[in-house]
């Protein structure tokens, strides 16, 4: 079977990227951008980054800012609204997740109207034409959502979240420019980062990698376990780095999947709005713990990538505990709580189970489970 590999056609990385923005879409023709982004960013001055470029060149635009930090099916449907009446022809992404997730949506069903019913998209959509021409400019070191093929919706009405994959998703060209991050708080910046982290790892020991894949993920990994205490408290060189290594994360999951940390993870966001990397750190080392069985010999190239000391000369099991222990401190050294008390209802777990393993991530995971084994996973972070 052959490995597919689906990245940017192009992308740009480092302090001033942004800066390529107008030259790309003038090149192309386009005569008016669709801004996506939210409201925090406005407000902040971030999204003005960019808008002030557009202004400076008279490249004409329109923003969208409609967008809840777990977007939902009334922010697309809102968003192809808005994008209809614009005018616009092509779309510039800008912000986290949830202004990419959405922003994909939009460009999706712009183009392949039959997909109108958003809920039509979860899973592997047969849409048949690229989304509208899109540029992705990341304001978080996390998701990763520039160069992946997949997004996530959340359904409101049936308290879940669902995850889209689809190669005519990807954004066209991604600017990849730390400088649209520095003014990310600690916590946002710590709870994307292990986002990061659990992507690359995810990615790493899921059913589907590949040597490409692989070689991805082990350098996001040491990339991140190297940037991300120093991008909390805002060093240049740790937000240059965090925003190198999450990317190279997105490169490899997006093409060989994840697993059941991240489909718990969505539950618990779907369900208590809990930030998606702040659950993904918490219920990593408890996803690592759990896949030891079958898949424990990775662990030891993970903790290479993080520097573990000695893990050379450790036993198999020594060196998947010292990298479950390194992961776990991680955690701890940028603030995220241990557990999911305070978070967690025991009343909930049951349908939170039978979510993560409804969702479009739970295959990848490398060993196999069952919702009864899930519910005492979630159980555990009582």
């Amino acid at each position: 079977m052959a490995d597919r590999i689906v990245l940017n056609s192009i992308s740009y990385h480092g302090h001033g990227a942004i800066e390529n923005i107008v030259p790309e879409l003038k090149a192309r023709g386009f005569k008016k951008a669709f801004v996506t982004s939210d409201a925090d960013l406005i407000k902040f001055g971030v999204t003005a980054k960019v808008t002030d470029l557009l202004e400076k060149a008279g490249f004409p635009y329109t923003v969208f800012s409609d967008i809840k930090p777990n977007p939902t099916i009334e922010n697309v449907k809102n968003g192809v609204e808005a994008f209809k009446r614009s005018g616009a022809d092509c779309i510039i992404a800008l912000g986290g997740g949830s202004s990419m997730d959405t922003a994909k949506a939009i460009g999706i069903i712009a183009n392949n109207p039959e997909f109108a019913d958003v809920r039509s998209l979860e899973g592997v959509a047969p849409t048949k034409k690229h989304a509208v021409f899109t540029i992705a400019v990341p304001t978080t070191a996390g998701t990763a959502a520039e160069v992946t093929i997949n997004y996530v919706i959340t359904d409101v009405e049936k308290k879940r979240k669902f995850v889209c994959v689809d190669t005519n998703d990807i954004p066209d060209i991604a600017v990849v420019d730390p400088d649209m991050m520095s003014t990310m708080p600690k916590s946002l910046t710590a709870a994307t980062g292990m986002d990061a982290l659990t992507h690359a790892i995810e990615g790493y020991i899921t059913k589907a990698h590949c040597t490409i894949s692989d070689m991805f993920h082990l350098e996001a990994i040491h990339l991140i376990a190297k940037n991300l205490r120093g991008a909390v408290q805002n060093t240049p060189e740790g937000r240059e780095g965090m925003a190198l290594g999450q990317y190279i994360a997105g490169m490899g999951f997006s093409n060989v999947g994840l697993g059941i940390v991240h489909s718990m993870a969505h539950g618990l966001s779907a369900l208590y709005d809990t930030p998606h990397g702040v659950a993904c750190a918490i219920l990593l080392p408890v996803g690592l713990d759990y896949n030891k069985p079958v898949c424990g010999e990775r662990y030891r190239a993970i903790g290479k990538a993080m520097e573990v000391k000695g893990i050379d000369s450790m036993t198999d099991k020594e060196a998947a505990e010292a990298t479950i222990a390194e992961v776990r401190k991680l955690s701890k050294d940028v603030g995220i709580p241990e557990n999911l008390r305070g978070i967690l209802k025991e009343e909930d777990i049951r349908f939170l189970a039978e979510s993560a393993y409804a969702d479009a991530c739970r295959p990848g995971n490398p060993r196999e489970t069952s919702v009864e084994e899930i519910v005492e996973l979630y159980r555990s972070q009582l």
